[in-house]
C-alpha cells in the first residue's frame, strides 16, 4: 500500500505542479492582456483629445465667422428665451447693453420681496422678448445693416 500512496502523492504533486503552471501561464497571459489594454486605453484617449481639440477649433473658428442671418436667428432666439440675461446682446458684441439689462434682472431678484423688484423683475425679460421677435422679422440684410454694421443697440 505504501506504494500506492507514493504513487498517489507523486500523481497529486504532479497535478498541484501543473496546476501551479497553469495559473502562471494565466496570470501571464492576464497580465498581457491588461497591458494591451491599457495601451490601447492610451491610444484611445490620445485620439479622443486631438478629435476634441480639432472640434474646439473648428467651432472656435466656426463661432468667429458667424455673420449676418446665423446672428440673426442665434439673437432672436436668445432674445426670447434668455433676454432677460441679455445673452443676445452679448451675441451681437453690445457688452454695456447686455451688462444693463443683466443687472437689472439681478438687482431686481433680492428686491423682488420689496415692491420695487415686483415690478422691476418684468422690464428686462420683456425687453428681451420684444428684441428678439424685432430680430427675427427683420429681413437679413436689414439686420446686418441695423445691428451689425449701424451698431443699432436698442430696438
Amino acid at each position: 500500500m505504501s506504494d500506492d500512496n507514493k504513487n498517489l502523492s507523486d500523481d497529486l504533486n504532479d497535478m498541484l505542479g501543473d496546476a501551479k503552471e497553469g495559473a502562471k501561464k494565466a496570470a501571464d497571459k492576464a497580465e498581457d492582456i491588461a497591458d494591451d489594454a491599457k495601451d490601447k486605453a492610451k491610444k484611445i484617449a490620445e485620439e479622443a483629445k486631438e478629435t476634441a481639440s480639432e472640434f474646439a477649433d473648428s467651432a472656435k473658428e466656426t463661432f468667429e465667422n458667424v455673420t449676418g442671418e446665423n446672428k440673426k436667428v442665434l439673437a432672436g432666439i436668445l432674445g426670447i428665451l434668455f433676454g432677460a440675461f441679455g445673452v443676445h446682446k452679448f451675441i451681437l458684441g453690445y457688452q454695456k447693453e447686455g451688462m444693463i439689462l443683466l443687472g437689472i434682472t439681478l438687482i431686481s431678484i433680492p428686491l423682488f420681496c420689496v415692491v420695487i423688484g415686483a415690478l422691476t423683475i418684468y422690464i428686462a425679460p420683456i425687453i428681451g422678448l420684444v428684441e428678439g421677435i424685432i430680430y427675427l422679422t427683420k429681413s437679413d440684410e436689414e439686420f446686418y445693416n441695423t445691428y451689425q454694421v449701424g451698431r443699432k443697440p436698442w430696438f
